[in-house]
């Protein structure tokens, strides 16, 4: 189990290759939402909508979950999710963790009831667990260039 992060203002990204659940959380860490989801378009029109999202929360950093397997290790997805985030983080100007949200849309699912979702309110519902498992476990925040999946997603967090 990793440190708790210094808490502050966060955007937490479950990116799928339809929707993007979205979830924030206040400056001190204390109240994570679930927001609405982003329907996935084009990254130039997805930018958009983020950057007016982080503008209007005074978003200071991004959490991005990146799905690993049963032994930790990434998936193609993962690849996919690392990529759009580093992409995003660098659009964005700002430093991001990234989270192993291995079973984040189960737990999800179980917790909210919302099994068979199709709106987006269940890739929200895991966007907020991949935060609150943030608040909780870490890793800090970090400029994209000094991150890599392998060496923050894949300690173990679940």
């Amino acid at each position: 189990m990793g440190q708790a992060p210094t808490p502050c203002s966060v955007l937490s990204l479950d990116v799928g290759r339809r929707r993007i659940g979205l979830a924030g959380c206040d400056a001190l860490g204390i109240t994570v939402r679930p927001l609405t989801a982003l329907q996935r378009g084009r990254f130039d029109a997805d930018l958009t909508t983020l950057r007016e999202l982080c503008r209007t929360r005074s978003v200071v950093g991004l959490v991005v979950g990146v799905p690993l397997d049963d032994h930790g290790e990434p998936t193609a997805q993962a690849v996919h999710c690392q990529r759009y985030g580093q992409r995003l983080s660098h659009a964005l100007n700002l430093p991001v963790a990234w989270v192993n949200e291995h079973s984040s849309s189960w737990a999800a699912a179980e917790r909210h009831g919302l099994a068979g979702d199709r709106t987006g309110r269940l890739d929200s519902a895991a966007a907020a667990l991949l935060l609150e498992q943030w608040l909780r476990d870490g890793p800090d925040l970090k400029p994209v260039h000094h991150n890599s999946m392998e060496t923050s997603a894949s300690d173990g967090h679940a």
